[in-house]
């Protein structure tokens, strides 16, 4: 059932990301930045609310008329700026919501993922308890309905000695150390907000906490267009003696309330703790069963790092070396981080596939599907291409060419394919053409696959694609799972574009004749294509 709603959701997503693609560009595509965005409509609130609160008075009648001030008497600016205030906050609410069904739809929440899962939970709790109490600090008809429901759905909890409701029920009661009470949970709980955030990213590689610059511009564009279009006002003055008798509600962060009235406080509290217990269980329901994390051998690694800067889950470390070879650091893997996706298999410069003379081994290799399986794969994949224009496809088995398209190795990720294995297939007259096949640009299921691959074709990341490799003959295809047909027929646009290409020649007279020598066991130096 689970899977069922993870397919439908993807799907739904992929349906909505591809139109964004097309206006934004892959890179500026909203909703691949759900995270980053997030953090900068939180930095909005926070700025806009020091800017407000320099005007704010927290006096129990002076309250309401200072906010009223601001959007009146001095609307271009302090108006704009609790326009602002308000809906960033409700852009939050959105960026989190739509980031959460987003990641569940990509199946990011299971396995090592689990962590920043569960503490995405507290985010949504501080996020709405920031939100409710800034109603408060209004005190218009609203705060007032806030404030008793509030209240109430506390009382029903066994927590305060006596019922803090009636504290609303009447006037008199309420003084002006309410509202610096709140002001002071209003300040508080944001900044504990930001500390939970800051958790939540911690064992993310490379994690993007600021949209791009244009992104960004464009959102404060709108934001700033819908402030003075729709101005956040107030709906009067709160009236103790009077139990408010219709409100307009902010139905992102307040939809439980009107609920209170149908199901009863209880219902309610029920309601969010059984979400709660369901988002902190779903990373183990159903278990998660996982590949073995990737292995180090020393005796092919030189320390170079580029295994460590290539993980997108921070699992390799650089330690002191251990085994006495003239290195000074060695890698080192962190079992309960590693997703064995294979992106430190396509980094490691030992990782070639040329070699002959011995056994096909690099610095850092999968149990389960090593670099000399893939190579096994990649020839016998090969031997089965007939058609005039063979084209090899190396594909993710988390996109459209995943499995679901005759000739074509899969692997875990597409950057788990070292650059020389493309100049091996080419050089060895394995096919004609070579398609990279990966998953869409902005839903990539191992966050950085696509980028490392893109950047190590274009020779700006090691392990590069040599210069000698034609690139008329290499294809890559970014395309979610769904997006089978779109795959189908970029691979066969691009066969029937090799089959009209002259026949290959990489290799040269003398390296050709070397290697045609009795007793040669290894390429020569210009066919070896090592990284």
């Amino acid at each position: 059932m689970i899977g069922v709603i993870r397919s439908v959701l993807r799907a739904g997503f992929s349906l909505i990301e591809r139109p964004f693609e097309r206006l934004f560009t892959p890179q500026l595509n909203p909703i691949a930045q759900l995270g980053a965005l997030g953090f900068f409509f939180f930095w909005i609130v926070a700025v806009s609310g020091i800017y407000l609160f320099i005007f704010f008075d927290t006096g129990i009648e002076r309250a309401y008329q200072s906010v009223e001030q601001m959007t009146q008497a001095y609307w271009f600016h302090a108006g704009v700026m609790r326009s602002f205030h308000r809906y960033a906050s409700d852009l939050m609410v959105v960026m989190v919501v739509v980031h959460l069904l987003r990641e569940f739809s990509l199946d990011h929440y299971r396995g090592v993922r689990w962590f920043s899962w569960i503490t995405g939970l507290p985010i949504i709790w501080l996020l709405y308890a920031s939100g409710i109490t800034g109603y408060w600090l209004v005190w218009d008809k609203l705060a007032q309905y806030v404030a008793i429901v509030s209240s109430e759905l506390l009382d029903w909890l066994p927590i305060f000695g006596e019922p803090i409701a009636r504290n609303f029920i009447s006037t008199g009661t309420l003084t002006s150390r309410f509202f610096s009470l709140m002001v002071f949970m209003h300040v508080a709980v944001p900044l504990f907000l930001l500390f939970i955030m800051w958790i939540h990213i911690i064992r993310i590689s490379r994690p993007k906490m600021n949209p791009p610059r244009t992104l960004a511009l464009l959102s404060l564009a709108a934001l700033l267009a819908v402030s003075i279009w729709k101005p956040a006002l107030s709906q009067g003055h709160a009236d103790l003696a009077k139990v408010p008798a219709e409100v307009g509600i902010d139905w992102l962060y307040l939809p439980l309330y009107p609920l209170t009235n149908i199901w009863g406080n209880g219902a309610v509290w029920a309601f969010l703790g059984a979400f709660s217990l369901m988002i902190a269980l779903m990373p183990w329901l159903p278990p998660m069963r996982r590949a073995k994390p990737a292995q180090i051998d020393l005796a092919h690694c030189n320390g170079c790092a580029r295994c460590a800067e290539d993980c997108p889950y921070e699992a390799i470390r650089m330690v002191p070396r251990t085994d006495g070879l003239p290195f000074p650091t060695e890698a080192a893997v962190n079992p309960s981080l590693c997703v064995s996706c294979g992106i430190c298999v396509g980094a490691c410069p030992s990782s070639t596939p040329f070699r002959r003379s011995e056994e096909l081994k690099t610095g850092i290799d999968l149990p389960d599907y090593s670099l000399k399986e893939l190579r096994e794969r990649v020839i016998a994949a090969a031997g089965t291409l007939t058609k005039p224009g063979r084209v090899l496809v190396l594909a993710c088995e988390h996109g459209a060419a995943g499995g679901r398209l005759d000739g074509t190795v899969v692997m875990p990720c597409v950057a788990m394919m070292p650059p020389s294995l493309i100049d091996f297939v080419l050089s060895r007259d394995l096919a004609d053409g070579v398609v990279v096949a990966g998953c869409a640009e902005s839903a990539c299921y191992n966050r950085l696959g696509v980028e490392w691959t893109e950047q190590r074709f274009a020779g700006q990341r090691d392990p590069y694609l040599r210069a000698r490799v034609p690139r008329n003959r290499i294809a890559t295809i970014w395309a979610s799972a769904i997006e089978v047909t779109k795959a189908e027929s970029a691979i066969a646009s691009f066969a029937a574009t090799i089959a009209g290409l002259p026949p290959l020649r990489l290799r040269s007279p003398l390296a050709a004749s070397l290697a045609s020598r009795p007793g040669r066991n290894r390429e020569p130096a210009e066919a070896k294509g090592e990284s």
